[in-house]
């Protein structure tokens, strides 16, 4: 669900001028969890530079939650960098390197597009903390046909990637069901595909879990207009589910609109269990060994 970094500062700007910016105090912490989760997805960078949370508070309050380890994702150059020299800092963090589909268009069009490719797989084969590429994909909400065929390229080189050297594929889907799975059809999904804050319905879950896919469940489970995504992950088996934060963003309810981080995982991992009718504890100990499964093994 998130964009590049620049954007995303940029947008925060503008709404915080306009009068329009909401309650960026760091909620409270939830209960702990009976058994280790792992949040499969997160964006330290951005927290750690907008000075919500420095690396060591955000592991360190995970852990004292029951979040035990975390995915750093980058999304841009820069990002997926400090991803590399983050994971290489922490035994918690592993990294997850790509070009975000939003940041390939603007790439395309400065003609750096290409360059940039092989700066991401340069990553993706020098260092073995780096588990995933990702987050890829197509977003045709805030990209129109103009970018389209960018991120496409974009997509099928970092599909190729995920094969080459055997990295789990993280999927940003946004807007684009049928042609993320036709984009995937073609190319050959990899062995470990997961569909990065999944926000389809129930039919699209059944589409995605036909192709080995795990699906990954954010805040947005709580959400009041998400009865379609509750729908999906009450469907899934108990081995293909993993949760995440997307952190800054998505804070699950009751704090929606604050900054998220992994310590709040706790709270989309409950919602989770009474969706399902799961045992908490069971649920758990099922999404830390779904996401050893998906991003190759334990760390």
């Amino acid at each position: 669900m998130s964009e590049p970094v620049g954007p995303r500062r940029a947008r925060a700007a503008a709404e915080e001028k306009s009068g329009r910016d909401r309650d960026r105090t760091l909620p409270p912490a939830p209960e702990p969890l009976p058994h280790p989760v792992v949040d499969n997805h997160c964006h330290l960078d951005i927290a750690d530079g907008e000075q919500w949370f420095t690396v060591d508070d955000a592991v360190g309050a995970a852990a004292r939650v029951g979040v035990a380890r975390i995915v750093s994702i980058g999304c841009d150059l820069a990002g997926a960098a400090w991803a590399v020299r983050t994971a290489d800092t922490y035994d918690e963090i592993v990294a997850a390197v790509s070009l975000h589909p939003n940041e390939a268009p603007r790439l395309a069009q400065a003609g750096r597009l290409d360059e940039a490719l092989r700066a991401i797989e340069s990553l993706a084969a020098a260092s073995p903390r780096v588990r995933a590429v990702g987050e890829t994909g197509l977003d045709h909400y805030r990209t129109g046909e103009d970018g389209r065929a960018a991120q496409e390229e974009s997509f099928r080189a970092h599909i190729a990637m995920a094969k080459a050297y055997d990295k789990a594929l993280v999927v940003h889907d946004r807007d684009a069901h049928d042609d993320v799975l036709r984009v995937l059809d073609e190319e050959g999904a990899p062995a470990r595909t997961v569909m990065h804050c999944f926000s389809g319905d129930a039919d699209f879950a059944r589409a995605c879990l036909d192709r080995g896919a795990w699906l990954s469940f954010a805040g947005t489970v709580t959400f009041r207009n998400a009865e379609p995504l509750r729908e999906a992950l009450a469907l899934a088996p108990a081995d293909r589910i993993l949760v995440e934060t997307d952190a800054p963003y998505l804070t699950p309810i009751p704090y929606r609109g604050r900054p998220n981080a992994s310590y709040l995982v706790p709270l989309t991992v409950r919602a989770m269990a009474q969706v399902r009718g799961d045992d908490l504890g069971a649920l758990c100990a099922d999404l830390e060994a779904n996401t050893d499964a998906a991003f190759g093994g334990t760390w």
